[in-house]
């Protein structure tokens, strides 16, 4: 009988856990405050974006294009043998 009792506590307990945190989550004055913060990391991420500075490109003309031709044959290199005629 004591056993059946705990257990109803215990459920009762945590279905009022769960309904609280519910009501609250789901509540107009959480929807407001997450949406403000969300609203306040937005203005402080545009705020930080306006200072940064701005680099110069430097990168033009960097790429060399070179021509090669199968023609020539290259020399097959085996990394243990590498390895090994280290001298």
């Amino acid at each position: 009988m004591l056993k059946e009792i705990r257990y109803l506590i215990f459920i009762l307990i945590i279905s009022s856990i769960l309904f609280f945190i519910g009501k609250y989550y789901f509540s107009d004055t959480n929807k407001k405050n997450s949406y403000r913060s969300l609203n306040d990391i937005d203005k402080k991420i545009n705020q930080y974006v306006k200072k940064l500075p701005i680099l110069e490109d430097n990168s033009k003309n960097i790429i060399e294009y070179v021509e090669q031709s199968n023609s020539k044959k290259k020399k097959k290199f085996n990394f243990w043998e590498l390895l090994e005629s280290n001298e």
